[in-house]
């Protein structure tokens, strides 16, 4: 009975820990990040100082530190606002094809400077299948709205199927009218987990 006992109370101890994760906050590079570990996934963002035409941006990176493979997609994360109000994160080809459409010189200079300012040098940040190797891959493009759209593409996070060990970056972004994301929350949902985060 004495070994039941402490095994229950082993178990609930480790749930308790798990359940209330606690969020490390951290500056880096002039920004703000918030850092979260559940069942080996670490994910680590921070609010982008400045918004692409219509949308919020959040930067963000995931760490697969568990036994299994994990998948993350720009469509797990949302943004609530105090009053209730959901926001889902647009998905990467959304923002891909109003670049196309509309992109222009400046937005390729706003959203890589500011990008590639929150993540280089950044020692909590050490991406396997990020930004970095998307952006070799997108070098070579010719009009200018191509060359937005292929910015766009290299720096917005993708869905990612990450092996254990592997990490990702990318950008997040969000339908805000043109404003930078103010108080409220991010909330990550994943099919094994929730991340959250305060964003004030």
């Amino acid at each position: 009975m004495n070994r039941l006992l402490r095994t229950c109370a082993i178990g609930w101890v480790l749930w308790t820990a798990a359940a209330h994760a606690q969020v490390i906050e951290f500056e880096q590079n002039g920004l703000k990040y918030q850092t979260l570990t559940r069942s080996g996934v670490t994910v680590m963002f921070a609010v982008m100082p400045q918004h692409l035409r219509d949308y919020a941006i959040i930067q963000v990176a995931v760490s697969n530190g568990s036994k299994a493979p994990y998948v993350i997609r720009p469509e797990d994360f949302t943004f609530v606002r105090p009053d209730g109000v959901v926001l889902r994160a647009s998905p990467a080809r959304i923002v891909v094809g109003m670049l196309e459409q509309k992109g222009t010189a400046s937005d390729v200079i706003k959203l890589v400077t500011s990008y590639e300012n929150s993540i280089y040098g950044n020692a909590h940040l050490k991406s396997t299948n990020g930004y970095e190797q998307r952006r070799q891959s997108v070098l070579a493009m010719g009009s200018i709205k191509l060359k937005a759209a292929a910015a766009a593409s290299a720096l917005a996070m993708v869905q990612t199927k990450l092996m254990p060990g592997e990490s990702t970056d990318g950008a997040v972004f969000f339908t805000l009218e043109g404003k930078i994301l103010g108080p409220g929350r991010i909330v990550v949902r994943t099919n094994t987990d929730v991340f959250e985060f305060n964003t004030d």
